[in-house]
């Protein structure tokens, strides 16, 4: 077994159980307790557990919010970003959707156009199941209940084999000074390798999100090229943006 898959294992016990110690890990892959110290040490340093006597424990300070949950939070406004997201999808493009509800809707939304999506999620891997001329590429890994999603070492592994000129992500704050933001360590760490192999980085967030500091740190706005927001982000949060030379789209809200 390799070194990521036993991390991911290992995440995936502390995950379900609550809790394990570091003698039924040895036996269970068959390595000295020496080298499960150094594993849990290690995934302790990246936020995925914590550290107990004889062993690891949970990490509950990162929950994450239901996928259910999070899809019906403004939902107009995603809707409205994903759409003025597609527009900066052309044919031919490699592209990255994360596991947002906004990346959903633009996996719902997508025309099946010639295209290369590497996802994630698995709610975007249905969605574009039945566009037989979009190609789906899914990271695999650890599965997250609550988001859907694939995360752990093995999904940031798999995003080193590949090269996009385009990811569309959002995330749960975006702060000037402290820059984007996640709740939860493991879905924050794929979002940071997604953002480290795209040319150009498209961050979608709706107005809630502005002036927001979550749990963990996903990367400096300044890797972040354009952002995609909703008409009620105020005019102060879009200028200094644009003051950060970043390229900001504000979808217009059209009166019914």
């Amino acid at each position: 077994m390799l070194v990521a898959e036993r991390y991911d294992e290992i995440v995936r016990l502390v995950s379900e159980r609550g809790s394990i110690r570091v003698t039924e890990l040895s036996d269970r892959f068959g390595v000295t307790e020496e080298t499960i110290r150094r594993d849990l040490d290690a995934l302790e340093g990246r936020g995925l557990l914590r550290r107990s006597h004889g062993g690891a424990v949970r990490n509950n300070d990162q929950l994450e919010a239901p996928y259910f949950e999070r899809e019906s939070v403004n939902i107009e406004e995603k809707r409205e970003i994903a759409q003025t997201a597609l527009q900066f999808v052309a044919p031919g493009d490699q592209i990255i959707l994360d596991a947002s509800t906004t990346a959903w809707y633009m996996a719902s939304l997508m025309q099946n156009i010639r295209l290369t999506v590497l996802t994630n999620s698995i709610k975007v891997c249905m969605e574009l199941a039945n566009k037989d001329k979009v190609t789906v590429i899914s990271t695999g890994g650890l599965l997250s209940p609550r988001s859907l999603s694939f995360v752990g070492p093995s999904a940031e592994r798999a995003l080193d084999l590949y090269h996009v000129n385009k990811a569309f992500i959002s995330c749960k704050g975006l702060h000037m000074q402290r820059g984007i933001t996640e709740s939860n360590e493991l879905q924050a760490l794929v979002k940071r390798k997604m953002i480290g192999i795209s040319d150009e980085r498209y961050l979608l967030i709706d107005h809630s999100k502005f002036d927001v500091q979550d749990f963990t740190f996903v990367s400096d706005l300044e890797q972040i090229q354009h952002v995609i927001t909703d008409s009620r982000t105020t005019g102060d949060a879009v200028a200094r943006l644009r003051e950060a030379s970043v390229r900001v789209v504000q979808v217009e809200r059209v009166s019914s």
